[in-house]
């Protein structure tokens, strides 16, 4: 499977959005690249090799971006029981997929969820 460069620029910029709000760090259990803070995943970012769809998955506090993000193409509660608990994967190679911008709001919002409040005034300080 081919992985699209649009696709794929995507992935990198929200990537290296992610991995650059207070805290954060990436590691890869499951052989898939993850953003932690406070060593709790705030994103999963799936592998960028081909093997696998490129996409997302980010965790909503809010119903709205929640309701807004599933309108996505292709956008599905995540699996293993985490879409009951706010997480929606948003694939990035579908036509029309969410533009980085957005994509970068819902990873940001997916990280005020998880992280320790001292994070969140660290980021709210930038």
């Amino acid at each position: 499977m081919a992985v699209s460069s649009n696709a794929l620029k995507k992935w990198e910029k929200v990537r290296e959005f992610a991995l650059g709000l207070p805290g954060a760090v990436e590691e890869f259990p499951w052989d898939e690249s993850v953003a932690k803070v406070n060593k709790k995943v705030f994103v999963f970012l799936g592998v960028s090799d081909g093997s696998y769809p490129l996409g997302v998955t980010v965790k909503f506090g809010d119903e709205s971006a929640h309701a807004h993000a599933l309108t996505s193409p292709g956008a599905e509660p995540a699996g293993y029981g985490l879409g009951r608990a706010g997480w929606v994967r948003i694939p990035l190679q579908e036509p029309g997929a969410p533009a980085v911008e957005l994509l970068c709001d819902w990873v940001e919002e997916s990280y005020r969820v998880i992280a320790p409040k001292r994070f969140i005034a660290e980021l709210d300080a930038r």
